[in-house]
């Protein structure tokens, strides 16, 4: 297909991939990049990275989204939890239960697709911003509409992802360890300390998994978790940094995975002296203009400590989306192997 834009963002990749390109930087997990990260297993030891998906407890930090409420599946007028199935078939002797769930699919441990976040920037150069996302492409189809009558992606859903099976080789930033459990934004200059003081290497590919200490929060905190959590707790990415954004660049990394809400610092607004801009920056930097998944919310604490007490900071990481096409999110189960 003809490319879709005639001016790309300043600091994009689009077109890089090709024109129609919706896996960004997963390209960089090849299958040479699995099986080079499956030599991360020495002991066999699995640890879940997913936090329980009625964490956090309340909207509280979000309050668009909700915990998971379990539905009953009803079978002629029963719900079916030990339901006996000799009232419809005579002579049986099973029991069956089933269920069903309201779920909202960024609540907690998540994937963004690219489809979560895009930007108004004018792409066609006809001087006016339309609303774009990675690649030039668009949410709705031609005739403006979404997939599904009011919502779902026809383009950049969460389904790219599950089909591309994410496998790679997880490495670990312990923020924690270096900051505490103080509010700080991570600088450029932060990180390239830590990852001096730990002896880390990111080569091309690699998924960086951020431990910050705010999952922990949520699970010590339950009901009680205040609204102004992700600013007055653990340390995160400060997405104003330009250093920082370009060293997401220059990394190589597939994936950009933190165990807090956003993955980065949220300020709250623009910057002084910033008229217009994203105040989500890394969002901008990483899901629509270079095509790097976000991760969120992820449980590291286990992981992490068994790592610092092994003297080292890789794992094998599967770590797929639920396949569910249109969805511009996903929870995530992934799987930390060592």
């Amino acid at each position: 297909m003809s490319q879709r834009w005639k001016n790309r963002p300043p600091g994009s990749n689009w077109g890089e991939f090709g024109p129609d390109d919706q896996l960004g930087r997963l390209n960089y997990l090849t299958e040479e990049n699995t099986v080079k990260a499956a030599q991360e297993i020495k002991t066999g030891k699995r640890f879940c990275l997913s936090l329980p998906l009625n964490v956090p407890a309340t909207d509280a930090t979000n309050t668009r989204r909700k915990p998971p409420i379990l539905k009953p599946v009803v079978r002629d007028g029963q719900t079916a939890f030990n339901l006996r199935i000799d009232n419809f078939i005579p002579g049986s002797t099973q029991v069956v239960s089933d269920d069903a769930v309201l779920l909202y699919n960024q609540h907690s441990s998540q994937w963004d697709s690219f489809g979560h976040m895009g930007g108004l920037f004018d792409a066609d150069d006809d001087g006016v911003d339309e609303i774009i996302q990675y690649n030039g492409h668009k949410l709705v189809n031609e005739a403006g509409e979404p997939r599904y009558g009011d919502l779902g992606a026809w383009n950049l859903g969460i389904e790219h992802m599950a089909q591309h099976c994410v496998q790679g080789r997880g490495l670990l930033l312990n923020m924690k360890k270096h900051y505490g459990e103080e509010s700080h934004p991570v600088s450029y200059d932060d990180v390239m300390r830590m990852l001096e003081a730990d002896g880390i290497e990111i080569e091309r590919g690699d998924i960086v998994c951020c431990y910050t200490g705010y999952a922990d929060k949520l699970i010590e905190l339950g009901s009680d978790v205040p609204p102004d959590l992700p600013r007055t707790h653990c340390p995160a990415f400060d997405g104003f940094d330009q250093k920082l954004l370009q060293w997401i660049d220059d990394s190589g990394m597939s994936v950009l995975v933190s165990d807090n809400r956003a993955v980065e610092y949220e300020h709250g607004g623009l910057p002084e002296g910033m008229e217009r801009g994203a105040a989500l920056p890394i969002h901008e930097h990483c899901l629509f203009k270079l095509g790097i998944h976000l991760g969120e919310m992820w449980y590291f604490t286990e992981i992490a400590e068994w790592l610092a007490a092994n003297n080292r900071y890789r794992f094998f990481l599967p770590a797929p989306p639920l396949f569910l096409p249109g969805a511009v999110g996903s929870p995530a189960n992934p799987v930390g192997t060592v």
